[in-house]
């Protein structure tokens, strides 16, 4: 049973427990990391320190999450608290495949890699029928046309490219 406090709580739940508590541990983890990862330069102003507003920041976050972490009415995570965090971790799924695009470009080249993960995309975000999976090949061609033909966008061609012959491996790595 929700005691006073909690009832009257104006915000919503909605697994603030488990943010606040990420939040404190990884603001802590960063702050402790910045005397290896900034510099102190001798002979200068306080204001003009590299790691002076980094720790500002940092000090900040770890301050201002440990009060919200005091200050919230429950300290139990509950099962809808994990439902939550289970939608959270979803939208983590697109980063990984948006990772794994930037990882293959390189490799394979803009244009196929385009061309597989755009369906795939599309299959994953529930679009299965065979028209839409047809438009989304036909996007990704306009994406790469437009982005290397119109804009001149400079994206390195695949380093597969570098097996074919003369001419061929030229035209894939300017245009493909």
């Amino acid at each position: 049973m929700p005691t006073e406090r909690e009832r009257r709580f104006v915000g919503p739940r909605r697994a603030q427990l488990i943010f606040a508590l990420f939040f404190v541990v990884v603001s802590i983890l960063l702050l402790s990391q910045i005397g290896s990862q900034t510099k102190w330069v001798e002979k200068s102003k306080l204001f003009a320190q590299p790691r002076f507003w980094p720790a500002v920041g940092l000090g900040g976050m770890a301050v201002l999450g440990t009060m919200h972490l005091y200050l919230l009415p429950w300290r139990k995570v509950t099962r809808y608290d994990w439902w939550e965090l289970r939608k959270w971790t979803q939208v983590l799924e697109f980063a990984l495949w948006f990772l794994a695009y930037v990882l293959l470009v390189p490799m394979i080249g803009y244009l196929p890699v385009t061309l597989v993960f755009v369906p795939l995309l599309a299959w994953r975000m529930g679009y299965r029928d065979r028209r839409m999976l047809g438009l989304s090949v036909l996007f990704a061609v306009a994406v790469v046309v437009l982005f290397k033909g119109l804009l001149g966008v400079k994206i390195p061609g695949g380093a597969i490219y570098e097996y074919l012959p003369g001419a061929l491996r030229s035209f894939f790595i300017l245009y493909l």
